[in-house]
């Protein structure tokens, strides 16, 4: 199969919707490749920050997203390890301030342009699931199966909560409610690729469904 032929499933929504949990579910079950793609966002913050370039130094972020190799790594027993210029980095990127770094950066253009082919390599047999906020709608718009993952801020917010003292970090759920708020009108308002489900898009909200449930709508969507 043709490397452009391959087939995507793209899954959008916003932080804390259940993607990257779903999408990695999805990924075993089909046999395909993944990419985290809030993970290249977030891996270019962690860079930046590491190597003292500030949000506005557009050139040295261009120039550090082109020199970037990230792998997404899905095993059954554990959530994707994710390894940028071979360290592993997994939870530094799950943490609120890079999720912050990340939403500072993701609408700017040049930026975005130097990350979209790194992301369109990605797309090769037998298939990849894709997960992020744009799939659908600019990085894989002629995906043959599409889905937006919704959920109420406040449930949003109680699953990053959860998520990351379950991993030993000091958080605090009145702070992450705001957070993710606060990300929702920065990233659905921006003019480079905002957030919106694509208009062929099977949306789906997770307030109220369980995993095996969302996973068992997906499969029905693509088999």
């Amino acid at each position: 199969m043709a490397q452009s032929a391959a087939p995507v499933l793209a899954l959008d929504g916003p932080s804390g919707a259940g993607k990257g949990t779903i999408g990695q579910i999805c990924s075993l079950k089909f046999g395909w490749h993944y990419l985290d793609s809030g993970a290249i966002y977030r891996g270019l913050a962690w860079l930046a920050k590491n190597e003292g370039v500030l949000c506005d130094d557009i050139v040295s972020l261009v120039s550090l997203a082109d020199s970037m190799e990230l792998i997404c790594h899905v095993c059954e027993t554990d959530s994707a390890t994710i390894e940028i210029n071979g360290h592993v980095v997994t939870d530094e990127l799950r943490t609120d301030e890079a999720g912050q770094l990340a939403s500072g950066i993701a609408p700017i253009p040049e930026v975005r342009a130097a990350l979209l082919s790194m992301q369109r390599r990605c797309r090769k047999a037998p298939g990849l699931v894709a997960d992020g906020r744009d799939m659908g709608t600019t990085v894989f718009p002629d995906a043959p199966f599409k889905v937006f993952l919704t959920a109420s801020a406040e449930i949003r917010a109680q699953r990053r909560f959860d998520q990351l003292k379950a991993k030993g970090f000091d958080v605090n759920l009145a702070r992450l409610l705001e957070s993710i708020q606060a990300r929702d009108v920065r990233d659905s308002s921006r003019d480079a690729s905002p957030l919106k489900p694509a208009e062929d898009a099977l949306v789906l909200d997770t307030s109220e469904l369980t995993i095996d449930e969302v996973v068992t709508r997906i499969l029905t969507l693509v088999n």
